[in-house]
């Protein structure tokens, strides 16, 4: 499988994305990270030291299970039943502007079913979208406000995101045929 991100790589585009964060909000004051298990939670986790680093603040940051919100639950009740996690949001996120962070933004249902859950915790000012990859082959009117590397896929190719507290290696891999 070709790596398209290496550790390095990784590093300096969560960098540049915070860097965005903040003049795009000026500053941190209202924000909060959640991130959407599994590997959304490392990266809001990464971007919450990053932002803490650059201007001091520190930047509440919660894990958001999404399982139960997904449209796809029913279509196979033959196949493997869903793993259910706990959703971690300890604050409220009433009024701020929550920084959705998630690995691959794909076909956007899963950013459609995390909107859906994140609302069942309160009414935020505003939600922006942060992805580590857009791959494209959009199937909701779903953008990312922020991107670490646009990756132009064919259908048969997937994206896997490793990461260094999951995976013991931080790199971005393209499967498949192109």
């Amino acid at each position: 499988m070709p790596q398209v991100m290496d550790a390095d790589r990784m590093s300096r585009a969560l960098t540049r994305i915070g860097h965005e964060i903040l003049e795009r909000n000026r500053g941190a004051a209202e924000l909060a990270l959640v991130g959407i298990r599994t590997r959304g939670v490392p990266i809001a986790r990464r971007l919450a030291r990053i932002l803490h680093e650059i201007n001091g603040d520190h930047v509440p940051t919660g894990a958001l299970d999404i399982t139960l919100y997904r449209d796809d639950l029913m279509r196979n009740p033959v196949g493997p039943q869903p793993v259910v996690r706990r959703t971690e949001i300890p604050f409220s996120i009433d009024n701020r502007r929550i920084l959705l962070v998630d690995d691959v933004l794909y076909t956007g249902r899963t950013t459609r079913a995390a909107l859906d859950a994140l609302i069942d915790f309160g009414r935020p000012r505003a939600i922006q979208l942060v992805v580590l990859v857009d791959r494209g082959h959009r199937e909701l009117p779903i953008k990312a406000d922020y991107v670490g590397k646009n990756l132009p896929t064919s259908s048969r190719q997937s994206i896997q995101v490793r990461l260094q507290e999951i995976d013991g290696v931080d790199e971005v891999l393209i499967e498949g045929e192109s």
